[in-house]
């Protein structure tokens, strides 16, 4: 948490105000000056807004733009409030390596279509951000090619909006050659309507944030060469798509079934997914530090195997290019027998975080499919709030940090998979069959075991595929 005088907002204090804090990293970064926007709506919003509700900026945006069919019978899906928002972006901007040097809040009633904020605050905010010699604004609202244009020229440097932020984080993050195809996909999507009249800062792509991407190649206003790199980028994405259902269907052959962990990004779910795999994917406190689908099998306490399949984490208004674009990553999430929702149970926003989850999850057509919530770090709660948590049939509390509730958490993922359910057997093994009794100690649960006239005869539990594997060997 930043100090109180490093955050500003703009009617309060008469003026934006910054400071210079220090870095121990020597590394220079990019000086970046935070904008966040609350409108006072006028009119009923989407999703149960009211008459004179204040709301932030994007998420104005986003009611105004997109209608939800019969959002006036659904329940009001909690939403952030301005001061909740411009945390997040400057958690964004952390993760993409910007020194933040000052932030500003603007109150409007509504937004203006040239600058999104009105030219004299838009003034004001040059001045503050020269002051601190930002190198950049960033915008925690999506701007319009138009708006981009005139705000950088009375700014006079450059101004990156929420969406290029994110699609920058997502191209310093990707390793493998299917993460780096999807994140050029979705930048090659966004920046193609806003190549007109952007000058010299669109003809090639450099260091700097909200300019990394698609490669070192220039980045030609010519549209056709655009379309072509869309073209041969869709290309390789669907031949990655056949290699994954390929994949799909060797693992389908065998009755294992696939768990995805999905949730708010931060929510800890890389961390889950190394406490429960032994598995050394990257965990970090960073925004969306997981973008490449991850899979590893874990034993079940019945002995019975599922594949544990970590994703990309979600985020408020994740552009639209980029769930397109991740498509075949999130591909896992749809074919996955069970979803565990993982959520931050110490974050004061796990309401909020927890609705734009499920927004994207209907987004994907998945809402319907059996599901296990997952509150996670409750570590990090008081003593007396962490007592009081109770688990039920549809939510587990853990730690995975701590190793908290884990075995709770597996005991209950046995319980709701119905692939390869296991059931009570009487077997009557020849004690020479030393490769089907080494089978059944490794994946059943064996409650009894005598050995009489040359056989083992045991009572066991085991799972639908090693049953009929043992068939011979069953006693009725």
């Amino acid at each position: 948490m930043r100090s109180p005088d490093f955050r500003v907002s703009g009617k309060q204090s008469g003026g934006p105000r910054s400071t210079r804090p220090a870095r121990a990293n020597a590394t220079p970064a990019e000086r970046a000056f935070l904008v966040g926007l609350e409108y006072r709506s006028r009119a009923a919003s989407g999703f149960g807004g009211k008459k004179g509700s204040r709301t932030s900026g994007a998420q104005a945006a986003r009611d105004s733009a997109t209608p939800v069919p019969g959002a006036s019978k659904a329940p009001a899906i909690p939403e952030f409030s301005a001061e909740e928002s411009l945390a997040e972006l400057r958690s964004l901007a952390d993760s993409a390596g910007a020194e933040i040097v000052g932030e500003f809040l603007q109150h409007r009633d509504r937004p203006d279509p040239a600058t999104l904020i009105g030219r004299g605050k838009l003034e004001e905010i040059a001045g503050a951000a020269a002051s601190v010699s930002a190198d950049l604004l960033l915008f925690d609202h999506d701007l319009t090619a138009s708006q981009q244009r005139n705000i950088e020229k009375v700014v006079g440097t450059r101004v990156i909006d929420r969406t290029q932020l994110i699609l920058d984080i997502f191209a310093r993050h990707a390793r493998t050659r299917e993460g780096q195809l999807q994140v050029e996909l979705a930048q090659l999507e966004y920046l193609l309507p806003r190549l007109g009249g952007r000058g010299v800062e669109m003809s090639q792509l450099g260091g700097g944030i909200g300019t990394r991407g698609p490669g070192e190649t220039q980045l030609e206003t010519d549209r056709r060469k655009i379309y072509r790199r869309i073209r041969h980028a869709k290309e390789q994405i669907e031949s990655v798509r056949r290699i994954r259902a390929q994949q799909r269907q060797r693992r389908e052959s065998v009755p294992v079934a696939t768990v995805a962990l999905v949730g708010y990004t931060n929510a800890g779910k890389s961390t889950l997914f190394n406490a429960l795999t032994r598995a050394d994917v990257v965990a970090s406190s960073k925004m969306f530090a997981t973008l490449d689908p991850t899979i590893r099998g874990v034993a079940l306490p019945s002995r019975r195997k599922v594949l544990l399949s970590d994703t990309v984490g979600f985020i408020r208004n994740l552009p639209h290019t980029l769930v397109s674009a991740f498509r075949a990553t999130l591909e896992e999430v749809q074919r996955a027998a069970l979803i565990l929702h993982i959520s931050d149970a110490s974050s004061p926003l796990s309401a909020e975080q927890d609705a734009q989850v499920e927004r994207v999850l209907k987004e994907l057509e998945v809402e319907g499919k059996p599901r296990l919530r997952v509150k996670n770090k409750i570590d990090l709660l008081p003593p007396l709030q962490r007592e009081s948590l109770r688990d039920d049939a549809s939510t587990v509390h853990i730690s995975a940090v701590k190793g908290i509730g884990l075995s709770t958490l597996l005991d209950r993922i046995d319980q709701v998979l119905d692939e390869d359910r296991p059931s009570r057997v009487h077997l009557r093994v020849p004690q020479k069959e030393g490769k089907t009794l080494a089978l059944l100690e490794a994946r059943s649960r064996i409650y009894s075991r005598k050995y009489k006239d040359g056989f083992v005869e045991l009572e066991a539990e085991a799972p639908e595929s090693l049953v009929r594997r043992v068939r011979e060997f069953v006693v009725e």
